[in-house]
């Protein structure tokens, strides 16, 4: 196993990249350097026992290009020759993947920093501001984004590159702050005894603070399901669904601000995952904003920041090619993460 860094070397192309989450994986092979990444659909994890068999039926069996090097970027930490995700069954096995794949290279990331790596050089399309705050040109950024997890990673810039941060940081303390807080945070089910980002900014996570609010004003909960609280919330009809997301947008604003603090993000907050995506016709903004700003003593940092909704929905995949064509401009240490045959 190699112990450079990838900006050391260039991959060899075809580069099949993939971006593997707790539901759902997307999968794109770049031809070269030059070509826009060729999209397949996305795949459902759960329709495959093996990510090895689902990138072999939903990719190679519909072209007849062969990747010589995978990037793939997985939901969970990258720790060994088996790499299980936090949220989904599946193993990657480097070695096995190399040898049933016919793939000469792989380097395995965590998806967040795909994402991170997504925000070094988003265009204004794939991207919505939110409220005041100007970005800084080489200040550290922060993404961070609900989905079937809580995944957050750092961007910083040093020796003419971009370094992305990665980490579990969607694993950190979330306390109640106001009555209504408070009121819900017995109801909320804990990791033994601890109530973490992930435990309501998620998927499962919106269930649970649903579940909370329910339990909180004494009534039987309708919705088993994100999908279907977000979508009785879009309908108007239904105002406990409602409550749920406005608060859950609340609460990502608090953690939003707390990681913007930790990383200086100077250069700006990102926002990305699916369920934002959902919820944008019925996103506050001021609401976001108020939170993410309230952090005493420090509330005049947090409105010189800038925060973007990321609207570009392959954002991954495209931080992934962004990285594959010129891995010299990002400074990610592969020890440990790099596989080559």
């Amino acid at each position: 196993m190699a112990t450079t860094s990838a900006s050391d070397q260039a991959f060899k192309f075809p580069i099949l990249i993939g971006d593997i989450g707790g539901t759902n994986a997307r999968f794109a092979i770049l031809v070269d350097a030059f070509a826009e990444p060729k999209s397949f659909p996305i795949v459902r994890t759960a329709d495959y026992p093996t990510i090895d068999e689902a990138i072999q039926a939903a990719v190679l069996d519909k072209t007849s290009l062969q990747p010589k090097a995978a990037v793939l970027a997985v939901a969970g930490p990258i720790d060994g020759e088996a790499i299980e995700l936090t949220n989904c069954p599946w193993v990657v096995r480097p070695r096995e993947m190399m040898k049933n794949l016919d793939l000469g290279e792989i380097i395995v990331l965590n998806d967040f920093e795909a994402q991170a790596l997504a925000v070094s050089a988003l265009p204004d399309s794939g991207r919505r501001k939110v409220g005041g705050g100007i970005p800084h040109e080489g200040a550290s950024r922060v993404v961070v984004g609900p989905g079937t997890g809580l995944g957050v990673a750092g961007l910083v810039r040093a020796r003419k590159m971009w370094i992305p941060v990665a980490g579990e940081g969607g694993h950190v303390d979330l306390g109640p702050r106001t009555e209504r807080d408070r009121a819900l945070w017995p109801h909320l089910e804990a990791i033994e005894g601890r109530i973490s980002g992930e435990q309501i900014l998620s998927g499962r996570g919106m269930v649970n603070l649903y579940r909370a609010l329910s339990a909180a004003d004494g009534a039987e909960p309708v919705h088993a399901e994100a999908a279907a609280i977000t979508e009785a919330a879009l309908s108007g009809k239904d105002p406990r669904a409602a409550e749920t997301c406005a608060l859950f947008c609340t609460y990502l604003g608090r953690i939003a601000g707390d990681l913007a603090l930790i990383f200086m993000a100077r250069g700006g907050v990102y926002i990305g995952g699916g369920i934002i995506q959902h919820l944008l016709p019925i996103f506050d903004e001021r609401e976001f904003r108020a939170a993410f700003e309230d952090k005493a003593p420090h509330r005049h940092l947090l409105a010189d920041m800038a925060v973007f909704l990321i609207t570009e929905p392959l954002a991954a995949l495209a931080g992934l090619a962004t990285f594959a064509r010129t891995p010299r401009f990002f400074g990610i240490e592969t020890a440990g993460r790099r596989w080559v045959a």
